[in-house]
């Protein structure tokens, strides 16, 4: 309890450091036109779940080592791009290194290649999805929350990872959650926060998918992944735009801008929706395997179904 208390402590000094040295330097997010916000908010507030896996790092026995690194790495270069908005080439070639760290880590055999390319694949394909999390209030904490929250339950039962790289990370968005789950955000994640949880949950689920033989726990991530996923395949087929550049075609901010909804009752939304799939995951990721894949692909038809509706209704030119 003492080892926790110490670790809420230091990432609450860090937070309100920061926060003074953001402000101080202009480390801010000025509003545009695809903003969903309209004041001036401090941005790389996602800082605090990288200082609570370093952490983790240094108080249990350096685990992890290759995972570490590569938070490391990633979060040099996401903050830097908070900053300066670096190239779309050197963010992705630090992120490809990064999932080759994560994935000799969870200990992937490079045969057969097929499905080693395929893990590098869906590692690189969600870390980029996950960086556009951060866009309403709330969402990437509340998320991460119900998201996490299954892992954790699971791996209470088979400790594929230890329990206390999660219980950090808890904490820090606790933490993060002061500033960031009200009306008006005093600061937002990031680059440096949604990449950095991103390659968390990625580790963790590629761990438990390698350890358990269970590809359904794909699941613990798969209601913002459905989202940003077929949303790269909107802009890809239906517009002219590139796929790195920011847009407003989210299901969550359509919410914002069609419905108006507040940005808190929208986070709440998907944090729920994830919770009600988590159930399921909880009861099937023991099934036969190829049970699983069925689950896994019957879940991707129907929420590809459920998007398009969605995704209809909320059409609008923004």
């Amino acid at each position: 309890m003492k080892e926790y208390l110490l670790v809420l402590v230091i990432l609450i000094i860090s937070s309100i450091v920061y926060l003074k040295l953001a402000v101080k330097y202009k480390i801010i997010d000025k509003p545009n036109q695809r903003s969903s916000h309209t004041k001036l908010t401090v941005r790389g507030g996602g800082i605090v779940f990288s200082i609570a896996i370093f952490l983790f790092f240094v108080l249990n026995d350096f685990q992890y080592p290759f995972f570490t690194i590569g938070v490391f790495i990633l979060s040099i270069v996401s903050f830097l791009d908070d900053i300066y908005s670096l190239s779309s080439k050197l963010r992705f070639s630090i992120q490809f290194v990064g999932i080759l760290l994560l994935l000799y880590q969870i200990g992937l055999p490079f045969f057969p290649v097929y499905m080693y390319l395929l893990f590098l694949f869906v590692g690189l394909g969600f870390l980029n999805s996950y960086n556009f999390m951060d866009g309403i209030n709330a969402i990437t904490g509340f998320y991460c929350i119900s998201s996490l929250s299954i892992l954790y339950l699971i791996n209470q039962q088979e400790q594929v990872f230890h329990q206390d790289l999660t219980r950090y990370v808890f904490l820090s968005v606790i933490v993060f959650g002061f500033y960031n789950f009200r009306k008006k955000a005093l600061f937002f994640a990031g680059d440096i926060g949604s990449i950095v949880l991103g390659f968390l949950t990625l580790f963790l689920v590629f761990k438990s998918i390698v350890d358990l033989n269970a590809p359904l726990m794909m699941l613990s991530v798969f209601i913002y992944g459905a989202d940003a996923g077929y949303t790269m395949l909107y802009r890809k087929f239906f517009t002219d735009e590139k796929w790195t550049d920011p847009h407003r075609h989210h299901i969550y901010q359509k919410l914002v801008d069609v419905k108006k909804m507040s940005h808190l009752k929208i986070a709440a939304l998907y944090a729920i929706a994830q919770l009600i799939l988590n159930v399921l995951l909880f009861f099937s990721y023991k099934l036969p395997y190829s049970t699983q894949w069925m689950l896994l692909i019957s879940s991707s038809v129907i929420f590809m179904g459920v998007y398009y509706v969605l995704f209809q209704r909320l059409k609008k030119i923004t």
